[in-house]
């Protein structure tokens, strides 16, 4: 059966861009394991924009097709996934990551630097946001580029992904206390080089 996870059909629970459903889920996931188009359309308009970032910020060349063969794997496996939509979310990340892990063991490639679009410009934490908000896209991806591989996927996943400490630890494959000082040594070093640079907060 082929399911259209791109397709645009209206409905009344329509959410922004990387905005939850909320209370709309349920319904949704039902829907999606049935292969409801609408359903589909409304997963996709949920995640893809935060998947796209994700992985333009862990360096994938290609970051709107693994996107979307992320969600093709997604669609293959969601009547194995049973949870509310946080968890739906941790899951979709999860697949994201690993997918990215296995394609480098493939390739033998190494993640590469690339310039960030502006749509998918990141904020480390609410003591920065303003900061990052006065820089340029290259400087944020260069502010980035400052921290360790973990230190940046620990940023990238909690603030571009919008996942809780419990979910971005699930993404890892790590303890929550890990993260939490991972996330807390990343935003020591990204706010003194803000301040070496002189940005005000």
């Amino acid at each position: 059966m082929s399911i259209g996870i791109r397709v645009k059909v209206s409905y009344p629970i329509t959410p922004r861009y990387g905005q939850p459903m909320g209370h709309a889920f349920e319904e949704v996931l039902a829907s999606a394991k049935k292969g409801e188009e609408w359903a589909w359309s409304q997963i996709y308009h949920s995640v893809s924009g935060q998947l796209v970032g994700y992985l333009t910020l862990k360096g994938s060349p290609e970051p709107e097709d693994q996107a979307s063969e992320t969600l093709l794997q997604v669609a293959r496996n969601i009547s194995s996934f049973d949870g509310d939509e946080d968890s739906f979310r941790s899951w979709v990340f999860v697949i994201a990551h690993r997918r990215m892990i296995d394609s480098r063991r493939r390739t033998g490639r190494r993640p590469t630097t690339v310039e960030l679009e502006s749509e998918h410009q990141g904020e480390v934490g609410d003591v920065e946001q303003e900061a990052l908000a006065t820089l340029s896209t290259e400087e944020v991806t260069r502010l980035l580029e400052i921290l360790t591989d973990e230190q940046r996927e620990v940023i990238v996943l909690r603030t571009l992904g919008d996942l809780s400490l419990e979910q971005t630890a699930e993404v890892m494959g790590k303890r929550v206390g890990s993260i939490k000082a991972m996330q807390r040594r990343a935003i020591s070093r990204l706010r003194k080089h803000l301040d070496a640079l002189g940005v005000s907060r």
